[in-house]
């Protein structure tokens, strides 16, 4: 029986697009606004578990093409939003309709504030919506197009192998881990919004 795709499941996005949908997912979600709903967590840590399952599984991925995968998508997508940034200017993040985007906007400012460019580009990739925003932020702001690169790849490789190799090893401690999948990636979902909730306690009570 064929289910409907979702594209906020990553099941679905999986079965359905294999490794090209791992790319296409985190390079809409880190290289374009509109993608921020993306689940770029979940999908990573969930490519991860499936990677750990046997290969004679219907749904089984090979660990070196999910992260290869996932490096080419969040790396290319990371550096379109940044050109994109360069070339559109303060007016591509100047969007009063979409409050969700705006207060990632704000967050990112102050991640570059309070971090400085180079942390602030690989800490983003850890929190959800930030990462999608500071792209072309780094790019409205000016940042040099050569430190930009240099340290979202830093960044992007980081945070894409780090989330994948957790799945991966979780996948391989538990048997028949595929049962749990959406417990799991539920609890992936409330961990990856730890930083928004930290970042907006921070904003409302600030030191």
């Amino acid at each position: 029986m064929h289910t409907a795709l979702n594209v906020l499941d990553p099941s679905s996005l999986l079965t359905a697009f294999g490794l090209i949908g791992i790319a296409v997912v985190l390079f809409a979600e880190t290289g374009l606004l509109v993608g921020f709903f993306l689940p770029g967590d979940s999908l990573l840590f969930t490519a991860g578990i499936l990677a750990a399952t046997p290969a004679s599984a219907a749904a089984h991925l090979p660990l070196a093409g999910v992260l290869v995968a996932a490096a080419l998508g969040a790396l290319a997508g990371a550096q379109t939003g940044y050109l994109l940034g360069r070339v559109g200017g303060p007016r591509m993040l100047d969007r009063p309709d979409r409050p969700r985007l705006q207060d990632a906007v704000r967050r990112a400012h102050r991640a570059l504030d309070r971090y400085g460019k180079a942390r602030a580009i690989v800490l983003a990739r850890f929190i959800p919506l930030v990462r999608t925003v500071l792209n072309p932020l780094a790019g409205v702001v000016g940042v040099r197009t050569s430190v930009f690169t240099a340290w979202q790849m830093v960044g992007g490789l980081a945070w894409t192998a780090g989330v994948t190799v957790a799945g991966y090893v979780l996948g391989g401690q538990i048997p028949s881990i595929d049962t749990y999948l959406l417990p799991i990636i539920a609890l992936v979902v409330v961990l990856s919004l730890i930083p928004v909730a930290v970042e907006w306690r921070r904003a409302r009570h600030p030191s």
